[in-house]
């Protein structure tokens, strides 16, 4: 699954007559490179929301004939529904034997998208993140199994944990990179879920019963494209990588 569906918002003006997905980045559009990157690594089937400018994504998709590969559309163009909302709401495409990739439409990377579906697989938690040491204001803390325990706030000092007695001090800090592999159980795990919803608060509520996984690769390099300036270095950035 793509998300494809925010508003853009840090991207303006450009996202004011085009959704974020459809930014050129290199001569491509950012989600043009995303689908070619989840089908070179063996992916057929990707559900892709949308919400701001939903049609010009549909349109754009249509005009590709969906890159040779199956493509679904989960409308969100009535309600944006946040990171676990999204999945929730595409859980009729999601559902099933098999665990399935979510990937934010605007991060770029090298990252070995069959090595980490192998190692989701391999282990088999609930869900599997790709994470790093990356400089970041909110961190997600791991303990020493490389288990989800908590979240902290470098800035304001906020700590969440529904772990009794918690100690942020002796746990791993790692940043989120927008990609993860997860189980199909975890529609089982959302029942009480309803709406909007970020997928990492409800990571944080479930982590104390079942697993959430690190996942780390040495080499990763990894760019977020959601804001003005990482636009000017992505060109470069994915000529690098590939």
């Amino acid at each position: 699954m793509i998300f494809a569906a925010g508003t853009g918002s840090r991207l303006k003006p450009y996202t004011d007559h085009i959704p974020k997905a459809l930014i050129p980045i290199d001569g491509k559009p950012m989600l043009e490179h995303i689908i070619l990157k989840l089908k070179a690594a063996g992916f057929t089937e990707i559900i892709i929301n949308v919400h701001h400018l939903g049609e010009q994504i549909i349109e754009f998709l249509a005009g590709k004939d969906n890159f040779g590969i199956t493509i679904h559309i989960s409308d969100e163009r009535d309600y944006l529904l946040d990171t676990g909302g999204g999945i929730k709401h595409a859980a009729h495409f999601l559902q099933g034997d098999e665990p399935f990739l979510v990937h934010n439409v605007d991060i770029i990377s090298n990252v070995d998208l069959k090595a980490l579906y192998q190692h989701h697989l391999d282990t088999n938690p609930l869900a599997t993140l790709l994470v790093s040491k990356r400089d970041t204001s909110r961190y997600l803390l791991f303990n020493k199994e490389n288990k989800l325990s908590g979240w902290r706030n470098k800035e304001t000092g906020e700590v969440k944990s529904y772990y009794p007695d918690f100690d942020p001090s002796i746990h791993n800090e790692f940043a989120f990179n927008g990609i993860h592999v997860i189980s199909p159980q975890i529609f089982e795990w959302m029942d009480e879920w309803t709406g909007k919803f970020s997928i990492i608060n409800f990571y944080l509520a479930v982590c104390a019963k079942t697993p959430i996984q690190a996942f780390e690769q040495a080499d990763l390099r990894i760019l977020d494209i959601g804001k003005p300036d990482a636009l000017e270095l992505a060109k470069d950035f994915i000529k690098d990588i590939e």
